[in-house]
């Protein structure tokens, strides 16, 4: 299968610019492929990404990475933000967001409602 990888900020690297702004690859990885085994492939570790989308969908933030087993498929659009790209913490509350992020937001104590991070959520 072939995915459509968007990177930004400092990520940008991984998609084959030098600009720190952003950068897209095409990769492709074998059918049943999650969030994990793609990261892998691009050799990013996983506290190097803030938030993150699957096709729109929100599915990571900094300290939250639910996503890790979401099994992509094909065509699938997914766009890494480095983690000091914030996105203000009010648009979180209707944001179409993957199943996993939603159960693992509920979890938490806080709700998702933490609007600051300290320098190791951070990376």
């Amino acid at each position: 299968m072939e995915l459509d990888v968007h990177f930004y900020g400092p990520l940008a690297r991984y998609g084959g610019s030098d600009n720190n702004i952003a950068g897209q690859a095409a990769i492709t990885l074998p059918e049943g492929s999650t969030v994990a085994d793609l990261l892998r492939a691009l050799a990013i570790p996983t506290e190097e990404r803030g938030i993150t989308f699957i096709n729109g969908d929100l599915s990571a933030m900094p300290g939250l990475q639910p996503d890790l087993d979401h099994v992509l498929a094909d065509g699938d659009r997914v766009a890494f933000f480095d983690p000091k790209s914030m996105w203000p913490f009010q648009y979180r509350h209707d944001v179409a967001a993957l199943d996993e992020f939603r159960t693992a937001l509920a979890a938490r104590e806080d709700g998702g409602l933490q609007s600051r991070y300290d320098s190791e959520e951070l990376g």
